[in-house]
């Protein structure tokens, strides 16, 4: 380590190379990472610009276009003006059927944006489905953030070569080294811009449908995993919000920080090697496509469904709000994200109830006061995250344990995520599975009128470091519906309850121990009490403190 250390003082790097393989939700990545380069400079930037490339400009295609979508709305949009559809999509599976549905429903335009796409089960469908539409004639345009994703994948490099396809990788990191020695030697001296990512989720097609919320492309949020399910949440939009998705997907491709693939891939391929790819996603498809439920490529097109009035959607005025890619690109201090800019002042607004839905959560001072403000004034606040024994991001559990405390004190209802989730639920339902289970949803609900879901989490990263968006919905029949889902998750078969102790139950409360707070489950039909974060197990309880110790909270 020392060796790379110094060496890092003083490497200079070409962009180009292999990517570092991903690690759940880059989250501990990023904090590993930083508190080794703590004590080594910043170094140079080293990759060329992206207008080094040939990178043509390209634009979101006019809602004015005739398509078949465009066709099937013209109806319902006319009759609901200034509204846009939505249906909530709160299940794995059926997350993963709507995709496959929009790619099949592109006629013209199909655009993807993600943190992380991987090539697992259903990652191939889903890309099986994105090559049937571009070779239907379909433009399909692909950006993905640079941290999570493997460039040398044969699957989406050999689709790079289709002429309706390209693939390009934003905040590329390390992008020519030819090994991941090198590559880790590039993280040293390029601090600033790796703990910086583009965490945006969206799926486009026609610029008439959009899906965006917190599922990224693997098997772990399509219920498809067989060790571990992330509980998430979608929603599908229809209609006029979607040009706003589709204005800031355009605002990101065409940034300087989005690099064609082809600049970073030194892999060649030719017809013959695309050709054997087509071959290997078809066979992939009859093979996996009814086992993990992807059939809507092959079910009633959803222009039909649109217009027989089948797909479900309810018709409500909506905000769209997303961070300028210059948050990435030319960061500075005085920045304020007009997504959580958006949810505080929603936040301030709330008259009765304020329902929180945040994976990774870390509100700081600021946070508890915004919030200990609602519930002095008569406002029920509560708020889910995981749990210790749930989370897959431990340093971020450290810097959200010493808020319990406060949060509790103001008023605040507070309740964590069980790791095994009640085993007579539905396997497919958002909130129910045999397998490991951890949240990653991101949804806010206020007064049960006030729906907002998105990519962001609560919490400085997201606030300050990666860029997000986020959809405020107004419409009281949504939000009541996420609301239900919240009021089944927050019970004691899905999650802890996280209370203040009576102090009388101890004669000695450290000032380092969780001995104030105490969790309550429901097993076999009683109610049992904890005094420790539940079932988190040794290992997770001494990376918890040794996270506590370091100063990272900003990296979070």
């Amino acid at each position: 380590m020392l060796t790379l250390m110094t060496r890092a003082l003083f490497a200079c790097r070409d962009a180009g190379a292999p990517r570092a393989p991903r690690v759940a939700s880059g989250r501990l990545a990023h904090i590993a990472f930083i508190v080794a380069a703590a004590a080594v400079a910043s170094g140079c930037a080293t990759r060329p610009p992206a207008a080094s490339f040939d990178q043509p400009v390209s634009h979101a295609l006019p809602q004015t276009t005739a398509t078949p979508l465009g066709a099937a709305l013209a109806a319902p949009v006319a009759a609901h003006p200034g509204e846009s559809g939505f249906r909530v999509l709160p299940s794995g599976t059926e997350a993963l059927q709507m995709r496959i549905a929009l790619a099949r429903a592109a006629t013209k335009t199909l655009d993807m944006q993600y943190y992380i796409a991987n090539e697992d089960t259903t990652g191939k469908l889903l890309l099986a489905a994105a090559l049937y539409a571009a070779d239907h004639g379909v433009r399909v345009r692909m950006l993905v953030d640079d941290l999570n994703f493997k460039d040398l994948d044969d699957v989406m490099a050999a689709l790079n070569s289709h002429p309706n396809i390209e693939i390009r990788v934003f905040n590329p990191f390390g992008s020519a080294q030819g090994s991941l020695y090198q590559r880790t030697e590039n993280f040293f001296t390029q601090i600033g811009s790796f703990t910086r990512r583009m965490h945006n989720k969206a799926m486009i097609a026609d610029n008439k449908l959009a899906i965006v919320g917190g599922r990224n492309l693997g098997d772990e949020y399509f219920s498809a995993s067989p060790t571990l399910q992330f509980r998430d949440i979608d929603v599908l939009a229809a209609g006029p919000i979607t040009a706003d998705v589709s204005a800031s997907f355009d605002e990101y491709w065409n940034d300087s920080n989005a690099y064609p693939l082809r600049a970073l891939n030194k892999q060649k391929f030719d017809p013959q090697q695309l050709d054997q790819t087509r071959d290997a996603l078809r066979e992939h498809w009859h093979k996996n496509a009814d086992p993990y439920d992807a059939k809507p490529l092959n079910a009633t097109p959803l222009a039909s469904q649109i217009q027989k009035d089948e797909l479900g959607l309810t018709w409500a005025h909506a905000e769209f709000n997303a961070d300028s890619p210059a948050k990435i690109r030319l960061p500075t201090d005085d920045y304020q994200s007009p997504v959580i800019a958006r949810i505080v002042q929603l936040v301030n607004g709330a008259q009765q109830e304020v329902l929180i839905t945040s994976p990774y959560f870390v509100p700081h001072d600021a946070g508890i006061q915004v919030l200990a403000g609602l519930t002095a004034r008569g406002v029920k606040v509560k708020v889910l995250t995981n749990s210790l024994a749930a989370t897959d991001a431990v340093a971020v559990q450290a810097g959200y344990s010493p808020y319990r405390d406060a949060l509790l004190r103001a008023g605040v209802e507070l309740y964590e995520f069980k790791p095994v989730q009640d085993e007579s639920a539905p396997r497919t339902g958002m909130f129910g599975s045999r397998s490991r289970a951890s949240l990653h949803a991101k949804t806010l609900v206020f007064d049960r009128k006030i729906l907002v879901i998105g990519s962001m989490n609560l919490d400085p990263r997201s606030a300050h470091l990666n860029t997000e968006l986020g959809l405020v919905i107004h419409s009281p029949p949504l939000a009541e519906q996420v609301a239900g889902l919240y009021d089944r998750v927050t019970g004691p078969q899905s999650s802890y309850h996280v209370m203040l102790d009576e102090p009388s139950r101890f004669f000695f409360h450290g000032p380092a121990s969780n001995s104030d707070l105490v969790w309550t489950d429901e097993e076999d039909g009683r109610t049992v009490t904890y005094n420790v974060d539940p079932n988190a197990g040794f290992y997770r309880n001494v990376l918890t403190g040794l996270f506590l110790l370091l100063p990272v909270n900003d990296q979070l």
